[in-house]
């Protein structure tokens, strides 16, 4: 891989493409090139071959290119906190979510703008004995071309498919070109990692850890069920078994500033009417969310710890 500054100088990592000089700028990602991130420590909260018993090794990376009106990380996502991390104190802290807090993996969430870098630290992560999965947690938003500079380092990939119709992501997300760009992602991702393997060697997920696969993720808006829908045809019609879907009802209000329609939390009928869907259509493999999961326990503190 060439020298990971270069990439920031005329920034095309994320499929904004901004083409700001983040050694001397902010993207549109609201960061420059140095990383910074907010926090790495186990988490509890992800699907359950991710966290299993110990939890998941979650570093939580500071900015975001996607920038949605309902963000539940808007603490961190536009930037302006956290620690700044060189590529050996990165892999420094992959070593130690393994070798101290004893982590199933080391979860990066939302790393798509730091790219370069975390790639560079999971290869020396590696080449330091760094051995359980890497899992890469993003919105889906990724340039294919940036996904393959983590052929290889990459273990499991989950994704979020947030949307499909494009006038709904240019509202929330201002990005039209949200399915586009997220199910060519999806596509290289899937190239990359293949079918699901577990802990034992097998691809049932009553197994333990997933060592290896994809999990496609989708939150439930309120009033967006239909769009829901076409979302879980597109995901099972694409790739049926060979990959897990995680239907999720955590939404949560994270702004008084948004839209009417989002101002409060999903309901229990609208995501039993998308999970009777996701069955109708024989959907096998996934993750559903059941109870009250509008909690904080899904938001942590993002106090620098474990960096």
């Amino acid at each position: 891989m060439n020298n990971p500054s270069e990439y920031y100088k005329s920034c095309t990592l994320c499929p904004r493409a901004c083409g700001v000089d983040r050694t001397s700028a902010r993207g549109a990602c609201g960061v420059g090139a140095d990383v910074y991130a907010a926090r790495a420590a186990l988490h509890m909260w992800e699907e359950p071959c991710i966290s299993g018993e110990r939890g998941s090794g979650a570093v939580f990376f500071v900015g975001c290119s996607l920038g949605c009106v309902f963000c539940q990380n808007r603490a961190i996502s536009r930037g302006g906190c956290g620690k700044p991390l060189t590529s050996d104190e990165l892999a420094d802290v992959f070593l130690r979510l393994e070798n101290v807090s004893h982590a199933n993996n080391v979860n990066l969430v939302t790393p798509t703008h730091f790219a370069p870098t975390v790639a560079e630290a999971i290869e020396k992560a590696k080449s330091r004995g760094l051995d359980i999965p890497v899992v890469w947690n993003s919105s889906g938003y990724e340039s294919v071309d940036t996904l393959r500079l983590l052929d290889g380092l990459v273990d499991v990939y989950l994704p979020d498919l947030k949307y499909f119709s494009p006038a709904i992501s240019a509202e929330y997300s201002h990005a039209v070109d949200y399915f586009e760009r997220a199910s060519a992602a999806l596509d290289e991702m899937f190239r990359q990692v293949g079918e699901p393997l577990f802990s034992d060697g097998t691809g049932a997920v009553e197994a333990g850890i997933m060592t290896r696969g994809m999990i496609v993720r989708h939150l439930v808006l309120p009033t967006h069920t239909v769009d829901s829908r076409r979302v879980i045809r597109y995901i099972h019609d694409r790739f049926g078994d060979d990959v897990y879907i995680s239907i999720m009802n955590q939404y949560t209000p994270a702004s008084s500033n948004l839209p009417p329609e989002l101002s409060r939390p999903l309901t229990e009928e609208e995501y039993d009417s998308v999970i009777g869907f996701a069955e109708s259509i024989g959907v096998q493999y996934g993750f559903l969310q059941e109870g009250g999961t509008v909690d904080e326990s899904f938001i942590p503190e993002f106090d620098g710890e474990g960096l």
